[in-house]
């Protein structure tokens, strides 16, 4: 979908393209918005571009081809709505989320309606990230420098490294006071239910350096003059973006994860 998306915004300044999303990482997130992308060895979605389609048409039938590693990458950006401005669905998560990975087709339907929906309500309002859409970001600067470290290989999806991404965005907000250790425990017991990643010890394969994490931050697109910016949470539901973060602080809370 990134690429066809990508490819349509270049071909002829800009043709038309219609989204067909097979996955629920994509029907929930990548399909919707416009931001087209491919990775490259510096790091992850270096090369794109702002392109809406013309449609999206997302059928939750082609979700039962998936395996659950896939369906579980997908619910990952699931359960980033919630963290980041929907307190409530982020409960009904906890209640249900069992439902949804069991690809029950009501609760499917209802997951993705209300992620659907965030995420197009954030775009509408700021369609470049200019502001508020960078919150779409809650666990994209740990989650793509992970990627980019394993290679985007099999050790670590992208979904998976954006559920890492957030348990480690709110015990990183956790460590600098931002937010409680109780929501940080909450939102790490949540992922681990679901069967994903939630401390670095989970990705297989010999440990990650948090010094070579860092680095691969300093590649991401949100940095500001050579400054780190994350978006962290003050609450399970509520996120904000935080401008000038300390790399030696990154790299120290990174060491004490390891």
């Amino acid at each position: 979908g990134d690429l066809a998306g990508f490819a349509a915004a270049t071909l002829r300044r800009g043709c038309g393209v219609i989204q067909i999303p097979t996955t629920l990482l994509s029907q929930v997130d990548s399909s919707v918005g416009g931001k087209t992308a491919i990775n490259v060895a510096r790091g992850k979605n270096l090369v794109g571009a702002f392109h809406q389609p013309s449609l999206v048409l997302a059928d939750l039938g082609v979700l039962d081809t998936l395996s659950d590693r896939d369906l579980r990458s997908g619910y990952a950006e699931v359960v980033k709505y919630g963290l980041l401005g929907n307190a409530k669905f982020f409960s009904w998560l906890e209640e249900n989320g069992g439902r949804v990975l069991q690809r029950e087709s009501d609760a499917l339907a209802h997951a993705v309606k209300v992620s659907c929906e965030m995420k197009a309500a954030i775009v509408a309002e700021d369609e470049r990230e200019a502001g508020r859409r960078a919150l779409l970001n809650l666990g994209h600067t740990f989650g793509h420098a992970l990627e980019a470290e394993t290679g985007y290989s099999e050790r670590l999806t992208h979904g998976e490294g954006v559920a890492l991404g957030m348990a480690l965005a709110f015990g990183f907000a956790a460590s600098r006071g931002m937010t409680g250790e109780e929501d940080a425990a909450r939102v790490i017991a949540h992922l681990r239910q679901a069967g994903l990643p939630a401390a670095l010890s989970d990705i297989p394969g010999d440990r990650l350096e948090p010094e070579r994490l860092v680095q691969h931050m300093r590649q991401d697109k949100k940095v500001v003059d050579g400054r780190l910016v994350f978006i962290l949470p003050s609450a399970i539901g509520a996120s904000e973006v935080v401008r000038d973060v300390p790399e030696t602080q990154v790299q120290s809370f990174l060491e004490a994860r390891s």
